[in-house]
């Protein structure tokens, strides 16, 4: 794009370069680590199991535990609902068939049926020529956004994928920086521009033509997280995804992943409705889901947003962010 002064920064020599850890791997820790904390599964399982039976009480023990869960009043009142009718027919002396009722429940309430499938492979443009899937990654300073930028190229690294990244968020001195670090670790070029402030949809721009010249799978473009009003985010958001598709040939870009950090909550989900507001998301990448306690976040975010959450990030480490797996998830808040 004329008058852009982005360039692409050196990859590290292969010698130096670390093996991502394999998406089956990951999925071992992520039940690991999910499982140490069972509040939200094992705990109400424990409640519909112990001596005495269900009273009303009980019932109200349970409502507690998935509002703090940040489950949300409508699904916490949909799944009481469903809870009740099942228990009054099951009754409470099969603890295993309570266990499988209730695991029925938290996994329709997840939602396994949502795509969660991410767009990571060339495609052919309306004109035939063959473009990267683009994905551009959205949400506040503060939520691990451009680490989890850095921590998705070593997922896709790991799947066998080629990788381009664009650090189009110019308005915060160290993104680039610590963009193009994650990126050198495995191998992965990072475009970025040579000077603070940069216009960021020129930054996108030539992301795009450097994944297409380079003919990769991917190209993730790293976005600003300034939240300052809804018109400037969605002025700002909106021109980045328009001026990328300009070198699509036609094509429009495959992803938009809203990074949200599982820790904040109701401030959290505020933020979430402004992003989806501002730009069409097609996906959530939820952060720092390293305790059950707020697992219910997961189906609060889905209702609110109706789009399914695709990865989720563990912890601090560096492959600790995974494809998000319903059935797996359930399974560890019920384990132990």
């Amino acid at each position: 794009m004329e008058g852009t002064a982005a360039d692409v920064a050196d990859t590290a020599p292969d010698s130096l370069l670390d093996t991502p850890e394999a998406p089956a791997d990951r999925m071992v820790r992520l039940r690991e680590r999910l499982s140490r904390s069972g509040a939200l599964g094992r705990g109400i399982l424990t409640l519909l199991t112990r001596s005495g039976g269900v009273d009303e009480d009980t019932w109200d023990e349970i409502e507690e535990t998935l509002l703090m869960a940040d489950l949300g009043p409508d699904a916490t009142d949909e799944m009481l609902e469903n809870l009740r009718r099942r228990i009054k027919v099951l009754g409470t002396d099969d603890a295993e068939a309570v266990r499988e009722a209730l695991r029925e429940e938290l996994v329709a309430l997840v939602n396994p049926d949502l795509d969660r499938r991410l767009a990571a492979t060339r495609r052919e443009a309306p004109d035939g020529v063959e473009v990267p899937s683009v994905m551009l990654m959205v949400g506040v300073n503060g939520t691990g956004k451009t680490t989890t930028v850095g921590k998705l190229a070593r997922v896709l690294v790991a799947a066998e994928r080629t990788v381009v990244l664009g650090a189009a968020d110019t308005f915060r001195a160290a993104a680039a920086d610590q963009l193009t670090t994650w990126g050198s670790r495995v191998g992965v070029d990072t475009v970025r521009s040579d000077r603070d402030g940069a216009d960021p949809a020129a930054v996108a721009f030539d992301a795009v033509k450097t994944g297409i010249a380079q003919e990769v799978d991917v190209v993730i473009i790293d976005t600003a997280g300034r939240l300052q009003n809804k018109k400037g985010l969605m002025d700002e958001l909106g021109k980045v995804r328009r001026v990328a598709e300009k070198g699509l040939h036609g094509d429009q870009v495959a992803e938009v992943l809203l990074v949200i950090d599982a820790t904040t909550g109701q401030n959290g989900m505020q933020q979430a409705r402004v992003f989806s507001e501002a730009v069409n998301i097609t996906g959530i990448v939820l952060t720092k889901l390293d305790g059950t306690a707020k697992g219910g976040i997961i189906v609060n975010v889905q209702r609110e947003l109706g789009v399914p959450v695709k990865m989720v990030g563990l912890g601090e480490g560096v492959d600790d962010l995974t494809p998000f797996d319903p059935y797996g998830f359930v399974d560890a808040l019920l384990e132990g």
